[in-house]
């Protein structure tokens, strides 16, 4: 099964002491959950306060760190609009980048998502679109850079498992439905990390893993470090 690790999002280290936030420890991170078994690695960059950031110059640090360390690595980023103030700055911000990532995501459940992503297509860089609810889905099939997606990401916000694990289900019904052919990945957050993963191997589907999700191993004790989820991923689904 693909699998992406997501070694930070916004946690914070008071949340758990190994999150990697600057770029040398993004760049180590990178390392290792490429070697526990992770096919491609996402990472958000964080500012000395703990905040997130999309600028063109912390972004380059942190690509930079990665490459010297992990140069056939495969590695993207968020567009999220939280990175910023508003669609047009997060534009102008992505426009701005010298140091590109191998492939961004762009959420559908945010304004300026059809241009931001055309961007990240003209841009030539791998495109990943994601939908948080079936709200989504319409804003993502109607988008002109729908069949140049590498995968679509579903992120279902439903706190209950079964009910998380049947909305990524309905929503990956309908992108099918509306002829969309390019890999799904399912993930949780929390409470719903490991149902969706164990939904995304059920499914034929990808799967994301890591502490931008979550801390916690299958059987609810706490992960040491990403490699650790990762290498409980490939055990869970082996075979």
């Amino acid at each position: 099964m693909f699998l992406k690790a997501a070694v930070n999002g916004g946690r914070s280290q008071a949340e758990h002491p190994t999150v990697p936030v600057t770029a040398a420890e993004i760049a180590a991170d990178t390392l290792a959950v490429l070697a526990a078994g992770a096919d491609v690695v996402h990472f958000h960059v964080r500012t000395p306060d703990g905040g997130q950031t999309i600028r063109p110059d912390a972004l380059a640090e942190v690509l930079t760190a990665v490459r010297a360390v992990a140069p056939e690595a495969v590695v993207g980023t968020t567009t999220g609009l939280w990175t910023c103030s508003g669609p047009e700055e997060r534009y102008a911000l992505v426009a701005a980048w010298d140091v590109l990532p191998d492939f961004a995501s762009v959420a559908f459940s945010e304004q300026g998502a059809a241009e931001t992503a055309q961007l990240v297509w003209e841009r030539e860089m791998v495109l990943e679109s994601a939908v948080w609810t079936m709200d989504d889905v319409p804003a993502l099939l109607a988008s002109p850079t729908l069949h140049d997606n590498v995968r679509i990401l579903i992120e279902p916000v439903e706190e209950d498992p079964a009910e998380a694990v049947a909305a990524a289900r309905a929503m990956a019904a309908r992108i099918r439905a509306a002829g969309v052919q390019c890999p799904i990945l399912y993930h949780g957050e929390g409470p719903t990390v490991w149902p969706l993963v164990r939904a995304a191997a059920e499914d034929g589907h990808q799967a994301r893993i890591g502490f931008e999700d979550g801390t916690d191993l299958p059987d609810g004790s706490a992960a040491p470090d990403n490699a650790a989820l990762v290498r409980a991923v490939r055990e869970l689904t082996a075979g």
